[in-house]
């Protein structure tokens, strides 16, 4: 038994010794080198994977937006950076006072300043930050606007205070901006919204093409002055830029209290 083991345990030392000898161990340099490698292909990985996970937070959770007009003032400044909740309307239900962002329902866009081109260079980093999320470029192609009346509800201008109704429901809005004005709103309209629509409004009341602009004047005609729920792209949630300006954005139910149960 004995001498049939060991020709056995001599064969593996040889092979060991073998391949020890045909791969000898790496030298200092070597060994840098190829921690150097090892580095730069998890520096690459973590990069792609942040990529990844930034891309599908800014398609299904949220995404940041510029503000290109003075539509919202005093609430949002021209420029000021805001982040969208994605997740609205899709997943949570839209309510009044909500600011949302949407596409062009029909025109809105039409003769509003284009931006200025941009160098191919400029323009590259900030379709690749827009990719991640961290940019956007697209943002004069949407608009930001107030949910006043959700479908079925019945928006009017003006009560005896100058106050909008919904349902009947004066509305008290501290957010506005009418300066001098006794009015909450330049025209005077009642109107239904549709099933599937909005009614929004800026909440600089004076100098917004919002739904009351857009309104034709005719009930049965009303024009583009609603909103198609699947234009929504999002509910704005944060001003994160700038820092001084860094705050929630408050739909205000203390407003809108009661206009549900009102609704017809």
């Amino acid at each position: 038994m004995t001498s049939e083991i060991q020709p056995a345990a001599e064969s593996r030392a040889e092979a060991d010794g073998a391949r020890d000898t045909a791969t000898p161990p790496l030298s200092e340099r070597q060994r840098k080198a190829r921690g150097v490698k090892l580095f730069l292909r998890d520096i690459l990985f973590i990069f792609l994977a942040a990529l990844l996970i930034s891309f599908l937070i800014k398609t299904f959770l949220i995404r940041s937006f510029y503000i290109p007009s003075e539509s919202m003032m005093d609430t949002l400044h021209v420029n000021d950076r805001i982040i969208v909740n994605l997740l609205e309307p899709d997943l949570v239900p839209i309510e009044h006072g909500d600011v949302v962002v949407f596409t062009d329902p029909g025109n809105w866009l039409l003769g509003t300043e284009k931006p200025v081109q941009q160098n191919p260079v400029v323009a590259g980093v900030d379709a690749v930050l827009g990719f991640v999320g961290l940019s956007a470029p697209d943002s004069d192609d949407h608009l930001i606007k107030r949910v006043i009346g959700l479908p079925g509800d019945v928006v009017a201008c003006c009560n005896d205070f100058g106050q909008l109704t919904v349902n009947g429901v004066p509305l008290e809005e501290p957010y506005i901006e009418i300066g001098d004005r006794t009015k909450a709103t330049e025209k005077d309209f009642t109107v239904t919204v549709p099933e599937g629509y909005l009614w929004v409004m800026g909440d600089n009341r004076y100098n917004s093409a919002d739904s009351s602009y857009h309104y034709s004047g005719d009930p049965d005609a009303p024009g583009t002055a609603f909103v198609p729920v699947k234009n929504v792209v999002g509910r704005a949630v944060l001003v994160t830029w700038p820092l001084d300006r860094w705050t929630w954005l408050d739909n205000y139910p203390l407003v809108f209290r009661g206009v549900d149960a009102a609704k017809g």
